[in-house]
C-alpha cells in the first residue's frame, strides 16, 4: 500500500482543512466540494484525510459493512443475528469519472438470475464506500447518469439496483467529497446542493508559503516513509482531537438565539429550500466541538455562513460563488441574541489542542519548523484572458450583454453517439427502448422479450422438462436505447463595426449568453471564434465552462470593418481539430451577424470569399444555425442567404426566444443541400 502524503504537512489551505476535519467531527455534515485551478494539493489533502478518520466497527464478512449494533435487516449478506464484529480503517472509495455504471451501483448477473433464479449480485463503489468517504476527483466531469445514482443514493441512504424484475438493494451513506476545477464546467444544481461545504482554493502568491510546499513535496516524494514519519506525532495529536470532538458533540447546546441567526442568514441570501439552514446549524455545532466548547457562537454561525452558503446562492452558471460578508456581519448583528459571557476567547490560528478557537485547524509547527503565514490576497488583479490590451482603428468599448432569456431548442440532426447530454438524439445506454442486439461484452441492459424469442425454439432441443426457460449465453440480447447527447457548439460571433450600430452589441449579446444558458442545461461543449476588422481570433478554445465563454462574452469589443469569411474559416480550422480529438461528439455552429461580408486580409471579393468558406462547412456536414441581428424597416436578408450557403437554417433575434409565436421548436436543416449563389450578387 503507498504511503498518503500526512494531512498535517499540508501548507497553508486553511479553509480546506477545516472543512474536512468539520465532516470528520460530523459526517452528517454532508460532505465538501472543494473548488480551485489545477495544481493546488486539492486530492492531496482530501485523500489524506482518510488516516484521521476513526476505525469502523462491522459485521464480520459483510460486504456491505453493515454495523454490528444495528446491521441492515435488508442486507444481501443479510440476515446477521448475532454475527460477530469486528474492526476496520474508515475507507476512502475513488469514484473515477470513466467509471461505468455497473462499476458504480454493482452488477447481477442476468444469465444466473434468468436460468437458476438466484440473485448473484457484485457489490459496486457504493457499497464500498458506506460509512466511509466516496471520493469523486474531478467530479463536474462526471456523467449525468452517474450523477443520478450518487442523487438517488444521497438521498435515500441506500443504493438500488434494478435488472428485468431483479431488484436488489442495500444501505450507502457515505461522506460525498468531490474536487473540481471551475474552467472545466460547473455541477448540476441538484448535485451542487448536495455537498455540505464548498470551499475555493488557489495556490499562494506568498514566495516563503510556496518555498515551504515544495520543500515539503520534494522531501516526500525523496522518502515518503520517513517524511510520514516525522509527521506521525502531529498526526496522532491531530486524530484524537478529531475522537474528543466527536465525543462531545452530543453534548453541545444549540440555542434558539443561534437558530434564529441561521434563519436568518439562509432568509436573507435567498438560498433555495431548507437544507441550507440544515447544514449551517450542523456545521455551527461540529465547530463548537472542534473547539471544545459545549455552545455554538455567533463566530461559529458566521464560520458555517462562509463554508454552506457560497454555492446555494448562485442562480444561474454565470454568478461567480461567494458572500457579501458585509452583508452577513449586519444580518448577524441584527438578529444577535444574548450569548454566554463565559466562553474562552478562540485561540490563534497556530493552536492545535483541544481548547483552540473553532476557526481554523491546527497547523503546528511540525518537524520542519513553523509553516509560513498565508499572504493576503493582491490588492490588484489581472486583466481577463480576452480582454482587449488596446484599442485598434475604429474599435469600440465593450457593451453589457441584454437580459438572457430561454431559447427555442436548436439540434443536430439524425442519430448520434456522443457523450450523453440533452440536445440531439443518440444511441445510449438511457433512455427509451428502441430495440435489441447482441451484447458485445457485459451485458448490462437485459431485453427480456428478444431473449426469450432467441431461446423459445430450442427448449426441446436442450431437453427442457420442467416450467423454467433454458436459457443460453447465446440466447441473451441488449436493449438498444435512445436517449440525447450533448454537442460541441461553437459559436461565431460578429463584433464589427456594423453590429455595434444602434446599440445592437447589447442584444446579441444577450442572445449569446441566452444560448450559452442553454448549452450549460444541455451538457454541451461551447467554443467562441470572434471577427472583426481583418481577422478572426479563437477567444476560447472548445471546453465545457460555459462560463468562461460568458467572461470572455463580457469584455468582447466591436468596431471595424467584417472579415466574415475569416470567421468561418477559423470555426472551420476549430471543428476541424476537434473532430481529431473527439470524433463522436458532433458539432452544431452558430453564427450570430447579420450577414454583411466587407473585408478581411485575404485579397478578393468578400462576399465570394464568405461563401466559400460556407460550403466548406457545409462539404463537411456540419449542421449551422445562423442568428439573424440584422435589424430596421429594410432588412437585405443577407444572413439568411448565409444561412442556404452553410446548409443550415436562420433565425432572427425575436424568433430564438422561445416564447416567440414565429414557429416551433427548429431543428437545424441537414447539411449538404444543393444551395444557390444568389447572395453573391446580393
Amino acid at each position: 500500500m503507498s504511503t498518503r502524503y500526512p494531512f498535517t504537512a499540508v501548507v497553508g489551505m486553511d479553509d480546506l482543512r477545516l472543512a474536512l476535519l468539520l465532516n470528520a467531527v460530523s459526517p452528517a455534515v454532508g460532505g465538501v466540494l472543494v473548488r480551485g485551478e489545477k495544481g493546488t494539493a486539492k486530492s492531496t489533502a482530501v485523500r489524506a484525510l482518510a488516516e484521521l478518520l476513526p476505525e469502523v466497527p462491522v459485521v464480520a464478512g459483510c460486504r456491505f459493512s453493515c454495523d454490528p449494533a444495528s446491521p441492515d435487516p435488508g442486507c444481501p449478506d443479510g440476515p446477521h443475528g448475532d454475527a460477530p464484529g469486528t474492526a476496520r480503517p474508515a475507507r476512502m472509495v475513488e469514484l473515477p469519472v470513466g467509471a461505468s455504471e455497473d462499476r458504480l451501483v454493482g452488477a447481477l448477473d442476468i444469465e444466473k438470475a434468468l436460468a437458476e433464479g438466484v440473485k448473484a449480485f457484485e457489490p459496486g463503489l457504493l457499497a464500498a464506500a458506506h460509512r466511509g468517504i466516496l471520493y469523486v476527483d474531478e467530479v463536474n466531469l462526471l456523467s449525468d447518469h452517474l450523477i443520478d445514482h450518487l442523487l438517488d443514493a444521497a438521498a435515500m441512504g441506500a443504493s438500488h439496483v434494478e435488472r428485468e424484475g431483479v431488484s436488489v438493494r442495500h444501505a450507502a451513506r457515505f461522506l460525498l467529497v468531490g474536487t473540481m476545477n471551475p474552467e472545466e464546467g460547473e455541477l448540476r444544481p441538484q448535485l451542487l446542493d448536495r455537498f455540505g461545504l464548498t470551499v475555493e482554493v488557489a495556490a499562494s502568491r506568498d514566495p516563503e508559503q510556496r518555498v515551504e510546499v515544495v520543500r515539503r513535496r520534494l522531501a516526500f516524494e525523496d522518502d515518503p516513509a520517513a517524511f510520514a514519519a516525522r509527521w506521525a506525532g502531529e498526526e496522532r495529536a491531530l486524530r484524537e482531537r478529531i475522537v474528543a470532538a466527536r465525543e462531545l458533540l452530543p453534548q453541545v447546546a444549540l440555542g434558539d438565539a443561534v437558530l434564529l441567526q441561521i434563519a436568518a442568514t439562509c432568509a436573507a441570501f435567498e438560498v433555495d429550500g431548507m437544507r441550507a439552514d440544515i447544514v449551517m446549524a450542523r456545521t455551527a455545532t461540529a465547530l463548537a466541538a472542534w473547539a471544545g466548547r459545549t455552545e455554538v457562537t455567533s463566530e461559529d454561525v458566521r464560520q458555517a455562513a462562509l463554508l454552506a452558503l457560497p454555492h446555494r446562492r448562485r442562480r444561474s452558471p454565470f454568478d461567480a460563488p461567494g458572500l457579501d460578508e458585509d452583508k452577513l456581519d449586519e444580518t448577524l448583528e441584527q438578529f444577535k441574541g444574548d450569548e454566554p459571557d463565559d466562553d474562552p476567547e478562540p485561540d490563534g490560528p497556530g493552536d492545535g489542542g483541544p481548547g483552540g478557537g473553532g476557526g481554523v485547524p491546527p497547523q503546528g509547527e511540525g518537524p520542519d519548523g513553523p509553516a509560513p503565514e498565508a499572504a493576503d490576497a493582491p490588492e490588484g488583479a489581472p486583466a481577463p484572458q480576452g480582454a482587449p490590451q488596446g484599442s485598434g482603428a475604429g474599435e469600440r468599448a465593450a457593451v453589457k450583454a441584454g437580459e438572457p432569456f430561454r431559447t427555442k431548442v436548436l439540434s443536430v440532426p439524425g442519430l448520434g453517439e456522443g457523450a450523453a447530454g440533452r440536445r440531439s438524439r443518440a444511441r445510449t445506454e438511457h433512455g427509451r427502448t428502441t430495440g435489441s442486439a447482441r451484447p458485445r461484452g457485459a451485458l448490462t441492459k437485459l431485453h427480456l422479450a428478444a431473449t426469450v424469442r432467441a431461446a423459445a425454439p430450442h427448449q426441446r432441443a436442450r431437453g427442457r422438462s420442467g416450467p423454467g426457460l433454458v436459457v443460453r449465453r447465446d440466447d441473451l440480447r441488449q436493449a438498444t436505447r435512445e436517449g440525447r447527447e450533448g454537442n460541441l457548439v461553437l459559436f461565431a460571433v460578429d463584433a464589427s463595426g456594423s453590429m455595434a450600430a444602434r446599440q445592437r452589441m447589447s442584444a446579441v449579446k444577450g442572445a449569446v449568453l441566452s444560448l450559452l444558458l442553454d448549452a450549460y442545461q444541455r451538457r454541451d461543449k461551447v467554443g467562441l471564434v470572434t471577427f472583426r476588422g481583418r481577422d478572426a481570433e479563437v477567444a476560447l478554445p472548445p471546453t465545457s465552462s460555459v462560463d468562461a465563454a460568458a467572461a470572455r462574452l463580457e469584455t468582447l469589443p466591436t468596431g471595424g470593418r467584417t472579415p466574415l469569411s475569416a470567421g468561418l474559416l477559423k470555426a472551420h480550422d476549430v471543428l476541424r481539430v476537434e473532430r481529431l480529438r473527439d470524433p463522436s461528439r458532433r458539432p452544431l455552429l452558430v453564427v450570430v451577424t447579420d450577414g454583411r461580408a466587407t473585408g478581411g486580409r485575404a485579397a478578393g471579393d468578400p462576399v465570394a470569399l464568405a461563401a466559400r468558406a460556407a460550403r466548406l462547412h457545409a462539404a463537411d456536414g456540419t449542421a449551422s444555425v445562423v442568428v439573424d441581428c440584422e435589424t430596421g424597416p429594410v432588412r437585405l436578408g443577407l444572413a439568411g442567404t448565409l444561412a442556404r450557403e452553410l446548409g443550415g437554417t436562420a433565425v432572427t433575434l425575436d424568433e430564438l426566444r422561445a416564447d416567440s409565436i414565429a414557429g416551433l421548436v427548429r431543428d437545424v436543416q441537414a447539411a449538404g443541400k444543393t444551395t444557390q449563389t444568389a447572395w453573391r450578387a446580393a
